[in-house]
């Protein structure tokens, strides 16, 4: 089954559709990022792909660090910035493939949620980019899709699935190994990849709190949270 998820203005799937558990979900993730962080006054932080800037919205409120969220999708900016409103949150149309894009700013932290799988192809430039734009001392902080994951597997590399799923043709799943060797070689240190998260986005709410609970148990298991949904990636500049 390939879940319900929002379209970009090109007509790739890029988030799922709103419900309670992806509500919960995106909660979650944004405790995950939190939990990597130290905000101090005068900090900021850099969301990638911020979509329709849930995330980002999450880490501002709950930090009170000075947030921007980036997207390549201008509707997608001009609704976040609709719906979320803080003193320390905005938000920006932006192509991290652009070396303008983000010129000369500088962030205590660079964090995403599902994003550096698009740029599978181009991705060590792209985490040298991201490097360039953190500070020294600065973390990197990211969930994204565990290529070891059933349903993660399949959509990524049937053609057919893929198509049906809409990803874009750029996207690819990682396994920890791979995406540790690829920050390791752009000169990131203190690379850490965990298995992450059992629960699925848009499941029925009666099963959101067992599937928080089986998930919190599996992570606990060597083999079987290899299995999780996504791998949450920290690492240091």
């Amino acid at each position: 089954m390939i879940m319900s998820s929002v379209k970009d203005d090109r007509g790739y799937n890029q988030g799922f559709s709103d419900s309670l558990a992806t509500r919960i979900r995106t909660e979650r993730r944004a405790g995950y990022v939190i939990s990597q962080m130290t905000p101090a006054p005068g900090q900021n932080a850099l969301e990638i792909g911020c979509g329709l800037g849930d995330l980002a919205h999450h880490v501002a409120r709950r930090t009170n660090l000075d947030v921007l969220g980036t997207d390549l999708c201008a509707p997608f900016v001009a609704s976040a910035e609709q719906n979320y409103k803080l003193p320390n949150l905005r938000y920006r149309v932006a192509d991290l493939n652009r070396p303008e894009a983000l010129a000369g700013e500088k962030f205590d932290y660079v964090f995403g949620n599902g994003i550096l799988h698009h740029l599978y192809y181009h991705l060590d430039e792209d985490l040298s980019r991201l490097r360039e734009v953190l500070k020294d001392g600065g973390r990197l902080i990211f969930m994204e899709p565990n290529r070891f994951n059933p349903y993660v597997y399949l959509i990524f590399t049937f053609p057919r699935l893929r198509k049906l799923a809409r990803l874009e043709p750029d996207e690819m799943a990682f396994t920890p190994k791979f995406i540790t060797e690829k920050l390791t070689r752009a000169g990131f240190h203190d690379v850490r990849v965990e298995f992450r998260d059992f629960l699925l986005p848009g499941i029925p709410n009666f099963l959101i709190g067992p599937s928080i609970a089986l998930g919190a148990a599996l992570e606990r298991v060597p083999v079987l949270r290899c299995l999780s949904q996504s791998i949450y990636i920290t690492a240091t500049k």
